[in-house]
């Protein structure tokens, strides 16, 4: 970069010009507990940051989706009450919306980004939809960082373009990305296609049953067509020559019959055991080892019809994690939670206050019945009932059950950090995949990590970058280093 950064003196405020007192934790009632609405500032940080690009989404805008059917294969109701998951056998139409992350709508499909595996199920109880990434853990854990995270990829405001300097120097500051950077960089940075790629819920959310337990689940979604990826090399050839490889491979796929799967899967804990588990099972930048908790095979997404119009129902579609159904609710997990505010207000600021009654988004077995009116697209649906409750004229009423059971809290609110469980670590988890990986793919992961490291304009973030690596594992980050400075020279 030609220019000289821009220097601000004086502490970071809000835009209505007060300090802020905390930027890297939202605030939460008491230690671990979910995140307060009287944080304004993470509130006002979120809501800035839906709005900062009209009309196509900020992240995720290159997307891909198609239609299916989940079928259940396990009956599950000893872990939630959940009725598209009570029968073997049932089938639940559903909605999948692949996309890139940091792209725009013109982009590429063949690039190195996560991808969004958002999925829409239609139940008998209302939508339920679960927004993951082909990845099981993310770069951050606190949803007051996304925004900042993002701006580090996304076009920078004087040149214009992706800056490695901006990229490594949050990666290099924030020890918590190494796990998913070391995914990102890894072979499955870039699928071939997207029906060869996995898919994860990511976030730890909450299933209870009808007596009332509580257990916190992880969701997996395993391809049936095997993981396949191509090469940093491969891609960019590929890219050059066919952006829309993935959108077409999957349409086309589907038209021909060969309908893609994946076999559906979930990690179960007992709420008892959240508090003292060896670290923080709500900490996004985690998962959980399969030996501690196995994956249980509960059923399959098939899918198997194209949308017929793609503005109407890929780009019109929205997803919310805050759309549940009885059964199934949220976590303490404090990027989760930032989550429920922020799609749903991405949605209503993107395609309009009633972009849950288009075709694509609104319920299939049974109808939405509410209190809100007119507002951008309302099609007068309601014609003349009262719109205000309670009533005596016959008026929807409320059902005195929550979706889900209650967390018990405790502690003065405040901007904490997560409760510390005992084996807390930001590399742990990031050395133990890259020893995983066999020695070929660790040539790639160098290969790929020093080619983007190499770029940095200064030493010092280059060094912190590599530091975070050294400390997952030490010949990861020696082999890194090397292969940094003779890029570099």
């Amino acid at each position: 970069m030609t220019q000289e950064a821009h220097v601000t003196q004086g502490p970071l405020t809000t835009e209505a010009g007060a300090p802020v007192a905390d930027n890297q934790n939202s605030e939460t009632a008491g230690v671990g507990g979910p995140v307060l609405v009287q944080d304004q500032a993470l509130l006002e940080k979120l809501a800035h940051f839906n709005r900062e690009r009209i009309p196509e989404r900020i992240v995720h805008a290159r997307g891909a989706g198609a239609y299916g059917t989940f079928t259940l294969t396990r009956d599950v109701s000893q872990w939630t009450r959940a009725k598209f998951l009570s029968e073997v056998g049932k089938q639940t139409e559903a909605f999948l919306r692949f996309s890139t992350v940091a792209g725009n709508l013109g982009s590429a499909d063949a690039v190195r980004d996560p991808r969004g595996f958002a999925l829409k199920f239609y139940t008998e109880e209302g939508n339920y939809d679960l927004v993951g990434n082909n990845t099981p853990v993310f770069f951050i854990k606190d949803a007051i960082k996304f925004p900042d995270f993002i701006h580090t990829q996304k076009r920078d405001p004087y040149t214009g373009s992706q800056e490695a300097d901006n990229v490594w120097d949050f990666w290099g500051l924030s020890p918590e990305s190494t796990h998913q950077v070391t995914w990102l960089f890894g072979d499955r940075g870039i699928p071939a296609t997207l029906r060869h790629m996995n898919g994860y819920g990511s976030h730890t959310y909450q299933w209870n049953n009808e007596a009332g337990e509580v257990f916190w689940v992880k969701y997996h979604f395993k391809t049936d067509q095997g993981i396949e990826n191509l090469t940093s090399e491969e891609a960019a050839k590929l890219a050059g020559e066919d952006p829309d490889s993935h959108q077409r491979d999957l349409r086309e796929a589907i038209e021909r019959g060969d309908f893609p799967s994946w076999t559906v899967q979930v990690q179960i804990m007992p709420a008892a055991e959240a508090a003292n588990y060896r670290f923080n099972p709500f900490d996004l930048t985690k998962v959980w080892p399969h030996e501690d908790y196995p994956p249980v095979e509960i059923g399959k997404l098939e899918l198997n019809r194209n949308p017929e119009n793609i503005f109407a129902e890929v780009e019109q579609s929205i997803f919310s994690p805050a759309h549940f159904v009885p059964g199934i609710g949220p976590s303490p997990d404090k990027m989760l939670q930032g989550r429920l505010f922020a799609y749903g207000d991405a949605h209503r600021y993107r395609v309009g206050i009633n972009a849950d009654h288009l075709p694509v988004n609104r319920p299939h077995a049974t109808e939405a019945r509410t209190n809100s009116r007119d507002g951008f697209l309302y099609d007068g649906r309601h014609k003349g009932a009262k719109n205000y409750e309670p009533n005596s004229f016959g008026g929807p009423v409320q059902t005195d059950r929550p979706l889900w059971v209650s967390t018990p809290v405790s502690g003065g609110t405040g901007n904490h950090e997560a409760p510390v469980h005992a084996e807390d670590d930001d590399f742990v988890q990031a050395g133990n995949l890259y020893r995983l990986f066999s020695e070929e793919e660790k040539v790639r992961l160098i290969e790929n990590l020093a080619g983007f490291i190499a770029k940095v304009s200064r030493d010092d973030i280059a060094e912190r970058a590599i530091d975070n690596f050294r400390q997952a594992d030490g010949d990861f980050g020696k082999r890194l280093a090397v292969a940094v400075q003779a890029l570099r020279g």
